[in-house]
């Protein structure tokens, strides 16, 4: 009977501990802290000396950078002719700042830029006072479908190339690959041009499925963080710090999933007419969507999504609070066991969205919890949401509500080396098994 009663009791406590962890499944997950050791959140601070390389006009060779040497982008860089650039672990790489220097991966090339935790690649500014939009950023254009005429496209960012081909994407191969990104931060990027508006501090245009993309930090991007432009992307263990824009921004047909991935906000950096963590569009705002062309999906998973913010009350007083995510008509967007934490409110739907069955079923929040946001799923200028309160405040969307403070609702956004941004409800860490 001892035995019966000692076994019972170890299977009680193991379910018990199941259904805790169960529970909390909810934002970034893990049970140690993914962020450390490659992430910085005070990138201001690192000196990395002065550059003893330049890289400028065409790279049209195989070549490798190492980590010994300090590189400068001088202008607009390409890697062509189906040319792959190699990247050391631990490599240091410059945008120029008088010259706004940027690095695009034309379509049929490839990039091996893969670092490792204690060894990030570092792109960044070349000033020692480091601000926003201080250089371009980095391009990678491949030939995946986009819904563009003909599937494929031109960046229309201004760039100088000689060549159009050059910053064309796009195409027939949803499996093609573009080469690694993994373990790179990405700062102060996100040039402003007078033509072309901001740049994208990573710009993702026709990237394939076989691309890989892993613990890719960007800070302090005065354009978005994250573009992607059509293709098929998987988008792991992403970082967006302090954007002044948007921080995940994804059109033309992508097929785009995020998982375990993070943005935090700033009102005090943000810009209030256009800043979002998650901007998911079909098509551009003043055209119509073509739906004999594929259509944009975003498949997300463990994100968590929070603004930042000393009084949270007055900054959504004085504007300088967006919504989280921002979707646009003919997207299909499915969001599971995520965090929503601060904004104004949740989630706004595009007003061309029609309210039925059949609209709704492409746009799924489950799972997710809903903290301290002023107000939770609307459609654009509409000031009454009960039927979308009803349809997903329903049990079987089994999604949560709440007021907590930062401080409650994660371990620990208030240190500035080493933050935490997994959820902590209880002291309980957010953890995923798998």
């Amino acid at each position: 009977m001892k035995k019966i009663t000692f076994n019972t009791l170890i299977f009680l406590i193991t379910i018990s501990f199941s259904c805790t962890y169960a529970q909390q499944e909810k934002g970034i997950t893990g049970y140690d802290n993914w962020l450390n050791p490659w992430t910085d959140f005070k990138p201001n601070m690192v000196k990395y000396g002065s550059p003893t390389q330049i890289l400028s006009g065409n790279i049209t060779e195989d070549t490798k950078l190492l980590k010994r040497v300090v590189y400068l982008l001088h202008g607009d860089v390409f890697v062509t002719d189906s040319t792959t650039l190699v990247i050391e672990a631990g490599t240091v790489i410059l945008g120029d700042f008088k010259t706004k220097g940027s690095l695009t991966i034309s379509n049929g090339s490839t990039i091996i830029a893969n670092g490792n935790d204690t060894d990030p690649i570092i792109f960044t500014s070349s000033r020692a006072v480091k601000k926003p939009g201080d250089w371009g950023g980095l391009f990678i254009l491949g030939n995946a479908p986009t819904n563009k005429t003909n599937g494929k496209a031109v960046l229309n960012y201004g760039l100088s190339t000689t060549d159009a081909k050059n910053v064309s994407y796009g195409g027939d191969n949803p499996k093609s690959n573009s080469g690694i990104l993994k373990y790179v931060r990405i700062e102060y990027a996100g040039k402003r041009s007078k033509d072309y508006g901001y740049f994208n501090s990573l710009t993702l245009a026709g990237v394939g499925s076989e691309t890989m993309l892993n613990n890719i930090m960007v800070s302090y991007s005065e354009g978005n963080s994250f573009g992607v432009l059509g293709g098929a992307v998987t988008l792991d263990k992403m970082v967006s710090f302090r954007s002044s824009s948007n921080d995940y921004h994804v059109n033309y047909g992508a097929q785009c999933t995020i998982t375990n991935s993070l943005a935090v906000k700033s009102p005090y950096i943000s810009r209030a007419d256009a800043s979002r963590c998650l901007y998911v569009l079909n098509h551009d705002p003043n055209e119509t969507a073509n739906l004999s062309q594929i259509q944009t999906v975003v498949d997300a998973e463990n994100l968590t999504l929070i603004n930042v913010s000393n009084d949270l009350d007055y900054d959504i007083k004085v504007g300088l609070v967006n919504e989280a995510i921002f979707i646009g008509d003919a997207v299909t967007f499915k969001i599971d066991r995520s965090v929503i934490s601060g904004f104004n409110p949740a989630v706004i739907l595009d007003k061309k969205i029609s309210i039925n069955n059949e609209s709704l079923e492409k746009i799924v929040f489950t799972n997710s919890y809903f903290n301290n946001c002023k107000g939770n799923i609307f459609v654009k200028d509409r000031r009454e949401n009960e039927d979308l309160e009803n349809w997903y405040g329903s049990r079987s969307f089994n999604n949560v509500y709440s007021n907590g403070s930062d401080s409650e609702t994660f371990i620990d956004v208030k240190t500035s080396k080493l933050p935490d941004y997994r959820l902590s409800i209880n002291r309980i860490i957010a953890t995923n098994n798998e």
